[in-house]
């Protein structure tokens, strides 16, 4: 009789197994998580998505650099030509622009090893309710060149509803495949 309990189990989690993995299931799950994914987008075009678990864009919708705030709470977008630097703060998702009450935002780091700070100034916006800014800027030659510098260790400092939040600049966040870094 035991025999016939073992055999019993045995069976029923190989018809248990095999209705899980049905390929139909499976196709008609992913169809649904990508519908979800793409939906969370608001920008104009195909959404730059990443193949890994995060639920957020590659790039921001101006086509910077994404700064993760917080266990990914904010994000901010830094974008900089040779003479200039904008950052523009990003809900969860990193598409739609978050105004704050911050009047400056900080970025620090270090120039031959000494610490430099820059501070941004808020630029409303388009959209952006009074007092309230989702853009800062700064033009500032020496900041738009640490920015590509690795040894400048760039971080931003910022704080949103109250709560300060420090994001670490990674150079090539966006340029590569998540799967050969561990997050």
């Amino acid at each position: 009789m035991r025999i016939d309990s073992i055999t019993v189990v045995a069976a029923s989690l190989v018809v248990a197994f095999s209705i899980g993995c049905n390929p139909k299931s499976a196709d008609t799950a992913k169809d649904r998580s990508s519908t979800a994914s793409t939906e969370k987008i608001t920008m104009d075009g195909p959404p730059p998505m990443t193949n890994d678990v995060h639920a957020h864009a590659s790039v921001g919708p101006h086509h910077g650099t994404l700064v993760e705030l917080g266990n990914e709470e904010f994000h901010a977008e830094v974008v900089h030509d040779d003479q200039s630097v904008t950052v523009y703060v990003l809900d969860t998702a990193a598409t739609t622009a978050v105004p704050i009450d911050a009047k400056e935002i900080t970025i620090n780091l270090l120039h031959e090893g000494v610490p430099v700070q820059f501070n941004l100034s808020a630029s409303p916006d388009t959209g952006d309710p009074n007092d309230k800014s989702s853009r800062f800027v700064l033009a500032d030659a020496e900041l738009a060149g640490h920015l590509d510098d690795h040894a400048s260790a760039p971080k931003l400092m910022i704080t949103i509803n109250g709560t300060p939040y420090r994001g670490e600049f990674h150079h090539d966040h966006g340029a590569h495949d998540h799967a050969d870094h561990k997050h």
